[in-house]
């Protein structure tokens, strides 16, 4: 028989950003407002992961077990974020991760800078 497992991570999600902290001592995070993609894909053991991802590609990786009510409002705070669309994907994850969001806003161009 075996007793509770610790958790390998825990998520926090607050008005600014989601936070996980994994067993190891490592941390992922990410801003709201830095999210530029919104990705779903079939994880280990039957979870589905929700990607958040900046446009760096850097990102925070949110098991679906680790979500509640209040990670899925604060997708709908997303420009035009269909939750129902996310739904139909982690329903149907597979191996293939699927792009369920999207930032409406392209990227920011850099300036041309001259040198001396």
């Amino acid at each position: 028989m075996h007793g509770n497992a610790v958790p390998d991570s825990y998520v926090y999600v607050t008005e600014e950003g989601v936070t996980r902290h994994y067993a190891d001592g490592s941390v992922e995070a990410l801003a709201w407002e830095d999210v530029v993609e919104v990705r779903v894909v079939a994880g280990e053991e039957t979870d589905v992961l929700f990607i958040l991802l900046d446009r760096d590609g850097e990102g925070c990786v949110v098991p679906r077990s680790a979500t509640d009510a209040t990670f899925l409002a604060r997708l709908r705070y997303l420009p035009d974020f269909d939750v129902e669309q996310l739904n139909v994907a982690a329903e149907s994850a597979d191996d293939g991760a699927v792009v369920v969001w999207r930032s409406p806003d392209p990227p920011s161009a850099l300036p041309d800078l001259e040198y001396d």
